[in-house]
């Protein structure tokens, strides 16, 4: 099984994406590292989608009280 690390920024986890999805397009690896490939862009995506996920959350956590900016952390 493919392993990502979950350290990466979003950015990182992004280009790593962007990298695999050129290489997969190419057409020139073989069947074998285009499905290890796969996997790992697949768990790339799947990390980026939390990391997002998550900014959202605390978006919508920021609220306008008294004219002032006020945020709250969510668990």
């Amino acid at each position: 099984m493919v392993k990502t690390n979950k350290n990466f920024t979003f950015e990182e986890n992004l280009k790593k994406l962007e990298d695999i999805v050129d290489q997969l397009e190419s057409g020139e690896i073989d069947i074998e590292k285009s499905v290890e490939l796969y996997e790992k862009g697949m768990l790339l995506k799947n990390n980026c989608e939390a990391k997002l996920k998550k900014v959202e959350l605390q978006i919508k956590k920021i609220k306008m009280e008294n004219n002032k900016i006020q945020k709250e952390d969510f668990k």
